[in-house]
């Protein structure tokens, strides 16, 4: 084995009995829960609405037939790995859990509150993380009573196939809380970086303002969208184009972020394009709504 595979393998083993929780089923919960589960953890998918459980089990179960046709997980190891798989509705299913993952959407004040709920109901010594894109570690770690166990774990989007998680200490995060998160991000195959708690961190930072230049320049008629993104994927060699990447990540989400961006570091560079406004207030969100640069 490689010395990457062997360092994994050695994670998996020393972690893989630790129950793990993961609230919101949405996009980035099922994803997260489907690589913790598949890694040989136990997880506890947890969202208010039975639908959306519903749908984020079926969504992990075709992700796996797509990894099973591919020949990257047996027929086997995807039964067993949707058996590790629950859902629940009540956030005290999370109790048990060694690590709590925070997955909902990218709102300030409904993560305030699930991180103040979490910490009531969570064990002791359980490390609490956000999988936010852009808001404050410390800010959300504030909420608790247990600042120095609360991390930021920010996967990228889809979470089976990416290959990164930010890893964003708070003010006041333990060193011992940010080894142990950066285990587990390599006991679930991923690639950890450690990165400083300041507004987008450092993906966000730079990917977003490219992502509302891009808007930008549909909005003042330099180019269609299906131009905009060919000169960035055959010119820049990027997989996707910029528009296309933000009706995947959802625009209502790329908005978000932005201002997150704008009202913390107060540079206007970060103003979001007010065409990016416009389609956020229709509701043309991305992939997600069915129309958003694209239609879908």
């Amino acid at each position: 084995m490689t010395n990457a595979t062997t360092e994994r393998a050695d994670a998996a083993r020393t972690t893989a009995r630790e129950q793990i929780a993961v609230i919101g089923a949405g996009q980035m919960g099922n994803g997260i829960a489907h690589v913790f589960a598949q890694a040989g953890f136990p997880v506890t998918m947890i969202d208010v609405s039975a639908d959306a459980l519903a749908r984020g089990r079926d969504t992990i179960a075709k992700n796996l037939d797509r990894q099973v046709k591919k020949g990257t997980v047996t027929a086997e190891a995807r039964e067993e790995t949707l058996g590790r798989v629950r859902g629940e509705t009540a956030l005290d299913a999370a109790s048990g859990a060694a690590l709590v993952v925070e997955a909902a959407t990218e709102n300030r004040d409904l993560k305030f509150k699930i991180f103040g709920d979490v910490d009531r109901l969570a064990a002791d010594d359980a490390v609490l993380a956000t999988n936010t894109s852009s808001i404050s570690i410390t800010e959300i770690a504030a909420r608790t009573r247990r600042p120095e166990q609360v991390i930021g774990m920010h996967f990228m989007n889809p979470v089976p196939v990416m290959q990164l998680v930010e890893v964003i200490r708070g003010l006041a995060t333990s060193d011992d809380t940010t080894r142990r998160v950066l285990e587990l991000s390599r006991a679930v195959g991923k690639t950890p970086v450690e990165v400083s708690d300041y507004p987008g961190f450092v993906a966000n930072r730079i990917l977003m303002p490219m992502i509302n230049e891009a808007v930008y320049c549909l909005m003042e008629g330099v180019g269609t969208a299906e131009s905009i993104d060919t000169v960035m994927k055959l010119g820049m060699n990027h997989p996707m184009g910029p528009l296309a990447l933000a009706d995947l990540i959802g625009l209502d989400t790329c908005l978000a972020i932005l201002e997150v961006l704008h009202d913390g570091l107060g540079d206007p560079k970060y103003r979001p394009c007010p065409l990016l406004r416009k389609y956020v207030a229709a509701g043309w969100l991305g992939r997600k709504s069915g129309r958003g640069f694209y239609a879908y």
